[in-house]
């Protein structure tokens, strides 16, 4: 296959290009590098890598859409803080506008399979406590979920009449390293802080939330791109594990286990936005799919923790949009 990546040089898709450059497929990433793209240069040379450098909301997107099979999508405004930082109008254009202009280019392409990254914040609180599926109501509870979902409603219409065909993931929240590791998530941010300060802050006690690794993501974005068209046109799945359901008490408590002296202090805090608090089934994923993580969060804590104490990580900045320029036409 030749893929094309939005975002290609962030979290998921630089591990991405890799693990598919590795199974034999070509891949071209096309991303504004708004943080850079050093997270590429492992790939530059290698003979089925092309990369772009393009604005998915503005920039002529069909030039490169030439002979690509399948495209993923993550190119977007990710998360609560980041889409109430630059307000309504820039996350609506990125996260919504983009999706349908790169779906669009897609479609009129050829190409055969899309593949959108969205959220289970999708889903908000859970209303009687109960493990949420894809067939649950949705709650948003942010600007950046309420983005997700009005793309997913797009590509849910387009796929009964497209040529191209749609799927969706609802990623649990990722953790892991990758070739451009984020600390704006809650076990990468917790490890850094207990290396650092020795010290964490929970707030929202006893919230429970589903994690999943980085490379279990790309692995399931793999799955989603072979799979037969049947199975996956128009579909959305949670992608995780049941065993990456747990609280922000039981995550500090891991990261205690392995990162010795880290003190755990509490502050009741309420704030507005993201307010998750859910368990989260995903037997369809693994039913349809065949989909299951490999990678336990204990895990995760203990490769974060030695990346940063080894100085492979050198200078981690939760700086995610910070002086960032946004176009807006």
């Amino acid at each position: 296959m030749r893929v094309l990546i939005t975002g290609g040089a962030g979290y998921v898709g630089s591990m991405l290009a890799g693990v598919l450059l590795q199974h034999g497929h070509a891949v071209t990433v096309l991303d504004r590098l708004l943080f850079g793209g050093e997270s590429l240069l492992g790939y530059w040379t290698h003979p089925e890598f092309r990369f772009s450098a393009a604005d998915v909301t503005v920039d002529p997107l069909a030039p490169h859409m030439d002979g690509v099979d399948a495209v993923v999508h993550l190119s977007a405004i990710v998360g609560f803080p980041a889409c109430q930082a630059v307000g309504r109008k820039i996350a609506w254009l990125y996260n919504v506008d983009g999706t349908r202009r790169v779906f669009e280019a897609a479609e009129s392409a050829g190409v055969n399979r899309f593949v959108f990254a969205s959220t289970y914040s999708n889903y908000g609180l859970s209303p009687d406590g109960a493990p949420v599926s894809e067939a649950s109501p949705l709650n948003p509870q942010s600007l950046y979920a309420e983005t997700k979902i009005a793309a997913e409603k797009l590509l849910v219409d387009a796929a009964k009449t497209s040529r191209c065909s749609p799927m969706i993931y609802r990623f649990a929240t990722l953790f892991g390293v990758s070739p451009r590791t984020r600390f704006d998530l809650i076990v990468n941010q917790f490890v850094l802080e207990a290396v650092q300060k020795r010290r964490l802050i929970i707030y929202q006690r006893g919230y429970s939330r589903s994690f999943v690794h980085v490379r279990d993501v790309v692995r399931g974005i793999e799955i989603a791109l072979m799979a037969p068209e049947k199975e996956v046109r128009g579909q959305i799945f949670n992608l995780g594990g049941d065993g990456g359901n747990h609280t922000k008490d039981q995550i500090a408590a891991l990261v205690q286990r392995h990162v010795p002296g880290t003190r755990v202090d509490h502050q009741d805090l309420t704030f507005g936005g993201d307010m998750r608090d859910i368990a989260v089934s995903f037997a369809k994923a693994r039913r349809e799919l065949d989909f299951e993580p490999a990678v336990s969060v204990e895990q995760g804590v203990i490769e974060i923790r030695d990346a940063l104490l080894s100085g492979v990580i050198k200078e981690p900045m939760d700086s995610r949009y910070r002086n960032a320029r946004f176009i807006v036409p």
